[in-house]
């Protein structure tokens, strides 16, 4: 009895652990998309932060230095987005997977370049990384505790708010913002610097806590699975949250079956078990992805009348 309430604890704090970087993406993208600005790029951003973490915590020997380079470069690549989808009125699914492509192939080159070590950054110490605080074996950290605040707060903001009524309502009718005299661009701005924010938590969560450093694209879909989670959560906050921790559960107990042979079955392939968090995205995706409603005016560039 006691074998299995240690496993179900071990397994329940690794499910936050996973899941911590997808909630904080899947919070960050539900203001964006709220705002009506589609952020396929939460990837990248998560990826450059990750870098970025890495990096300035092994020259600086700080991680919260590591943490502050990790939220610039993310808001660096969300302002380019809105520059490019908000300002330029671009298209705003190409603007994201460009941010990708040049976050994957960015830090391999600036990852070559400073530390000559094929696009990874040094072995971080217990002195650069983000250590846990309050239950060591739980591997908690105060990123995972503001993970678990972000959703809370996310709902306020978005739901009780004079800013989350109007962010909403730029996302379903954006004329009928600007006729009030609202500016549509501040807004979706706001919307888009504050994915940057969740975003380089989540990515500095990745290297500088999760992991001792950063190897190349450590990601590995993170970005995308958050997206899926936002979708099958019907841009809501809680059922988002609960999406991400159904990823996380997945992908520990996929970590718990490796190597482990399963009565009248026998060993599970571990590029089987690998796949799975990917296999229930694309099943919520194929299941869901009609059945929701996404803002009206997501996607949809705006042009101010004259």
């Amino acid at each position: 009895m006691e074998e299995v309430f240690t496993l179900v604890v071990a397994t329940l704090a690794a499910t936050l652990r996973v899941a911590t970087p997808l909630v904080l993406c899947a919070m960050g993208g539900l203001f964006s998309e709220k705002s009506g600005i589609i952020d396929v790029g939460l990837e990248g951003k998560m990826l450059m932060a990750a870098f970025f973490a890495a990096a300035t915590a092994a020259v600086t020997d700080s991680a919260w230095m590591g943490v502050g380079a990790a939220i610039i470069a993310a808001e660096a690549l969300a302002l380019l987005h809105g520059f490019a989808c908000i300002t330029h009125r671009g298209n705003q699914v190409v603007s994201g997977i460009a941010l990708n492509i040049l976050a994957m192939g960015l830090t391999v080159v600036l990852g070559t370049a400073w530390f000559a070590r094929g696009g990874q950054t040094p072995p971080l110490s217990a002195g650069e990384r983000l250590n846990p605080i309050f239950f060591p074996v739980a591997g908690d950290n105060v990123i995972v505790y503001a993970a678990l605040l972000s959703v809370p707060v996310t709902w306020w903001l978005i739901e009780r708010t004079r800013f989350g009524l109007r962010l909403r309502a730029v996302g379903e009718m954006p004329l009928a913002v600007d006729a009030a005299g609202i500016s549509v661009p501040w807004l979706r701005y706001r919307a888009v610097l504050l994915c940057g924010l969740f975003a380089g938590l989540a990515g500095a969560y990745l290297s500088i806590a999760q992991n001792a450093g950063f190897s190349r694209d450590m990601t590995a879909g993170q970005g995308f699975i958050a997206l899926a989670a936002i979708i099958f959560g019907r841009w809501r906050p809680f059922p988002a949250f609960g999406a991400c921790l159904a990823f996380g559960l997945l992908d520990a107990i996929a970590i718990r079956l490796q190597g482990v042979k399963l009565p009248g079955i026998g060993e599970v392939p571990v590029q089987l078990i690998q796949a799975m968090p990917y296999l229930l995205t694309l099943f919520l995706l194929a299941g869901f992805i009609g059945r929701t409603v996404a803002p009206k005016a997501a996607g949809v560039p705006y042009e101010k009348e004259h």
